[in-house]
């Protein structure tokens, strides 16, 4: 998968203009603050998926803009395809012209992998960074996985809105009825984002451990996933009976706090490193390089559901890490096409080839 070309309108801070990026190594280099990551975040959002930042959308138009258009020509299973989107209120998209019911069809399309310094969080933060993480992986390897996880949230917040509209009128019958037949929509649901994830995981574990290993010289990184269902390695029946029974079991609970209190909502991915807790005992340099080790592990796991190699995006990925790391992470990624992100490009240029660019005060230049 080759991006050709990126054009970029009203999108943050970037002046008009295009790139056509080289099919491997592509440098943007200039001091904090120019526009860098900006680049790199316009590329993620024809994957389907949200901000890496976590921006909503009208927060990514140039301020004194009405609107924020990109382009995206791309070659992705043997063929020249162009993507289209346009950012008000919400995104909209286009894909060879035809418009797109959501921008989140656009998933399955175009793939990349993104690392961003302030996915640390995946090992500092809660649960919910670790959760996005493989919903987002799952979301690009099976596209129809959209579509479970957001009947899911969806079933979610409507048996929440049951749960505090009999919290706030005790005078109400239990719902016991209602309840029920949202239990059994939830642990339906829920059974198959279990399944989805389980099975990414478990894919992950070897992809991601061999790569910390050879990034952090013979460490050992273990994950896990940590469900309500049970263990990862039952079976989706089994994750539905399991879940079906847990809600009946918590239903007072959930009652007393109005809202749903356990399922894959709450669900969670343990990393270790040498049999301790990567985000409790873990250094800055290690959660570091553990993170890189997924990121680069959902890039493999990729290329091998499409047969396509995604796009890889790295901001700022190299600093921090000594020489021996950075050798080991550009070394992985030769035969990638890559856009990578740094003040300083020397590390970067270590690799034969390629294209640099200098980003100031929005300016793409090179």
């Amino acid at each position: 998968m080759i991006v050709t070309q990126l054009e970029f309108d009203g999108f943050r801070n970037l002046e008009t203009g295009m790139i056509t990026p080289d099919p491997g190594v592509n440098i943007f280099y200039g001091d904090n603050a120019q526009g860098k990551t900006n680049l790199l975040e316009a590329t993620w959002l024809f994957t389907g998926g949200k901000s890496f930042r976590g921006s909503r959308d009208f927060e990514t138009v140039c301020f004194g803009k009405e609107r924020a258009r990109l382009g995206l020509e791309f070659t992705a299973f043997g063929r020249s395809q162009r993507a289209e989107i346009e950012i008000q209120k919400r995104r909209k998209a286009w894909l060879g012209g035809i418009p797109l019911e959501s921008p989140a069809k656009l998933a399955g399309n175009f793939c990349a992998v993104v690392f961003f310094p302030a996915h640390l969080s995946l090992i500092k933060d809660g649960a919910e960074g670790r959760r996005r993480f493989i919903d987002t992986a799952c979301c690009q390897i099976r596209p129809g996985y959209v579509k479970i996880l957001s009947s899911f949230s969806r079933a979610l917040a409507q048996r929440n809105a049951l749960l505090r509209n009999i919290k706030q009128n005790p005078g109400l019958s239990r719902g016991g009825s209602q309840l029920a037949a949202w239990n059994e929509r939830l642990a339906s649901l829920g059974a198959q984002v279990f399944a989805a994830r389980a099975g990414y995981v478990r894919r992950l574990i070897p992809a991601a451990g061999q790569i910390y290993g050879g990034i952090s010289g013979g460490e050992e990184l273990t994950i896990s996933y940590k469900s309500s269902a049970g263990e990862q390695d039952i079976t989706p029946q089994q994750a539905y009976s399991n879940l079906l029974a847990l809600l009946k079991d918590n239903q007072n609970a959930d009652l007393a706090a109005g809202f749903t209190t356990a399922g894959p909502h709450r669900d969670d991915l343990e990393i270790m490193i040498g049999g301790k807790s990567a985000r409790v005992f873990g250094s800055q340099g290690q959660q570091r390089s553990a993170v890189l080790a997924l990121k680069l592990a959902e890039a493999s796991l990729l290329k091998n559901a499409t047969g396509e190699q995604p796009v890889a995006l790295l901001d700022d990925v190299l600093s921090e890490l000594d020489t021996a790391r950075q050798d080991y992470i550009l070394n992985h990624i030769k035969g990638w096409q890559v856009f990578i992100t740094g003040c300083d490009p020397n590390p970067a240029l270590r690799m034969a080839g390629g294209r640099v660019y200098k980003v100031s005060n929005g300016r793409v230049t090179g």
